[in-house]
């Protein structure tokens, strides 16, 4: 069964798109640590980020970095933080969280935007690209 990010990779589930190339999508998380938390993850379905190809692994690095810095462009904060957990869905994926203090990296505390806020930042964000 495809998990929900190979479903929004192929256009079944819509997204909040920031990037996106022939290996690699970069989207807004839907229920974010912080304001512009983006997800980079491998349009390829691998369940554990160190099961990737070498190659590959350093390309959704790359990619990743890129869109990190679009981000900090983007959104106010004192830098970006990195995690790969990927305990919630069996689908490699990056975890870009812009950081105002350590809490922003907890799991446990959650931001909401409205659908025009998410519409504009993912806008915003891809222009920084």
């Amino acid at each position: 069964m495809a998990s929900i990010f190979t479903r929004i990779i192929n256009g079944e589930i819509p997204c909040y798109k920031v990037a996106e190339d022939d290996n690699f999508i970069a989207f807004l998380d839907v229920n974010p640590n912080a304001k512009g938390h983006t997800l980079c993850v491998p349009k390829q379905e691998i369940n554990k980020i160190f099961d990737m190809e070498e190659a590959h692994y350093l390309d959704l690095m790359k990619f990743s970095r890129k869109v990190a810095k679009a981000l900090e462009k983007t959104v106010a904060c004192k830098r970006i933080g990195v995690a790969v957990v990927g305990l919630e869905v069996p689908h490699v994926h990056v975890h870009l969280i812009p950081l105002q203090d350590m809490d922003d990296m907890r799991f446990e505390r959650k931001t909401s935007l409205t659908q025009e806020e998410f519409d504009a930042l993912a806008k915003a964000i891809a222009q920084n690209l």
